[in-house]
């Protein structure tokens, strides 16, 4: 691996590399081996506690909302710029992105690295900012989340209350419209099923994930997993870390954190469309298969009471006994799927509404189902914030 070199300097305090990387374009990296890391990882002169990075690409929207919601954790014993520090990488961005991080006092803006081939553009932001982090504990988290105070410290905390070199949090989310409303339960009731919370937390289990809207890492457990490089060419680069670290017995914490942080993940059907799109193929096993069986639910939840009532109305017929037996046997049927539908679909920790709603979503998460997995398997690629990436 060689090191790559950055953009003009950084707007805010400058940092020399931590992570044993050349400044010099094209000159091998050359680090002595060490016990128990990847790569050998000089410290800076005096370690803080935590470096809070966020990589953001056209994020005019949500940026100061997050940022508010962190510097307003900055108090006399965990002070940013002394405690903690807040680096956002303005990774290429077209709209107001990097002026209003550079409105907020105390955060350190700095433009991403040129982007090579074999990356993407937000594992080489991270990256960029990684390179240079100065805290014990490293916190990615994404330019649409809100942060409820203390959740910082707390993470912390928790991380070495459980022993754990990588804690993750699924936030709460916060969606808007018929479309968000009805689809994101759906696909947040199938990811925990894929990926229970109690299981990816077991060493002794295989599953792994985690969600790179609030992936808090420990400095060395950063270098043993080898840092973004490692995953440079993933999309899904979270969960493909989770992996890492139960591989490598790092130790992995996940759980569902609404007291932690909330998200607004999309804020347009288009945008949950391409985001989706580029995710779900990855995120389950076989996403065609799942297709199929969403498309299922609608045959059953919709034709099963169509048919009762089919059957009802045959009762002046000669076998009007059967009919309305039939007809009762296929309404206990209905009641049962219905039944098996919301149990799945409460495991979503959305509000009962939307969990009621959200059959009408079926047909939406089939499509995306299939066109992830179309764009994934037969296309080979797939689109985000103007840029394609290999499938």
């Amino acid at each position: 691996m060689t090191d790559r070199p950055e953009s003009d300097g950084p707007r805010g305090p400058t940092f020399k590399s931590v992570l044993g990387l050349s400044d010099e374009p094209g000159e091998p990296l050359a680090i002595p081996a060490r016990t128990g890391t990847v790569y050998d990882q000089p410290e800076p002169e005096q370690l803080i506690e935590l470096t809070v990075i966020i990589p953001a690409r056209n994020e005019e929207q949500n940026l100061a909302a997050c940022l508010q919601s962190l510097v307003a954790q900055s108090e006399d014993i965990f002070q940013l710029g002394r405690e903690w520090e807040l680096i956002v990488v303005d990774d290429n961005s077209t709209d107001r992105t990097a002026e209003i991080a550079g409105t907020f006092s105390g955060v350190t803006v700095l433009p991403a690295a040129k982007l090579e081939k074999g990356w993407t553009g937000k594992n080489n932001a991270i990256w960029t900012a990684a390179r240079k982090a100065r805290g014990r504990w490293l916190l990615f988290t994404d330019a649409d989340t809100l942060h409820e105070p203390g959740d910082l410290y707390r993470a912390m905390h928790e991380a070495t209350r459980h022993k754990v070199g990588v804690l993750s949090y699924s936030p709460r989310q916060l969606v808007t419209g018929l479309a968000q409303r009805t689809l994101m339960p759906l696909v947040f009731s199938e990811l925990a099923l894929a990926y229970p919370p109690a299981k990816v937390s077991d060493p002794n289990q295989r599953v792994a994930a985690a969600n790179g809207q609030f992936l808090l890492i420990e400095r060395e457990a950063y270098r043993r997993l080898g840092g973004h490089p490692s995953v440079a060419d993933r999309v899904l680069e979270d969960v493909e870390l989770a992996f890492l670290a139960k591989r490598r017995k790092i130790g992995l914490r996940f759980r569902y954190a609404p007291d932690a942080l909330s998200t607004r993940m999309y804020r347009t059907t288009s945008a949950m469309t391409e985001g989706w799109t580029k995710n779900l193929a990855l995120l389950f096993n076989n996403a065609l298969a799942t297709a199929l069986w969403k498309v299922l639910d609608v045959v059953l939840l919709v034709g099963l009471p169509w048919l009762t009532f089919r059957l009802w109305n045959a009762r002046f017929s000669p076998h009007s006994l059967e009919w309305l037996g039939a007809g009762w046997v296929l309404l206990l049927l209905w009641i049962r799927t219905l039944f098996r539908f919301y149990a799945r679909v409460a495991k979503s920790n959305f509000p009962f509404v939307d969990c009621a709603i959200s059959p009408l979503g079926l047909p939406l998460f089939a499509a995306l189902l299939y066109q992830s997995w179309f764009k994934h398997r037969v296309l080979k690629q797939v689109s985000w914030k103007g840029r394609t990436y290999p499938g």
